[in-house]
C-alpha cells in the first residue's frame, strides 16, 4: 500500500505550487514556506527583526 503522503506523513499540500514538504499550516494557510515568504506581505503578515 504505497500512498504518496506516506513519507511525510501529510495530508496537505501548498495550495500554490503543490509542493508537501515545509508546509505553514497555522490558520489553515497551507503554503509551503517558501510560498509563504513571497507572498505573505501581501497576505497582511509583517515582518519584525
Amino acid at each position: 500500500m504505497s500512498d504518496e503522503h506516506e513519507e511525510t506523513g501529510q495530508s496537505h499540500e501548498c495550495r500554490r505550487c503543490g509542493r508537501n514538504q515545509g508546509l505553514v499550516g497555522k490558520y489553515d494557510i497551507w503554503l509551503c514556506r517558501q510560498c509563504f515568504r513571497e507572498i505573505a506581505r501581501t497576505m497582511g503578515f509583517k515582518k519584525y527583526s
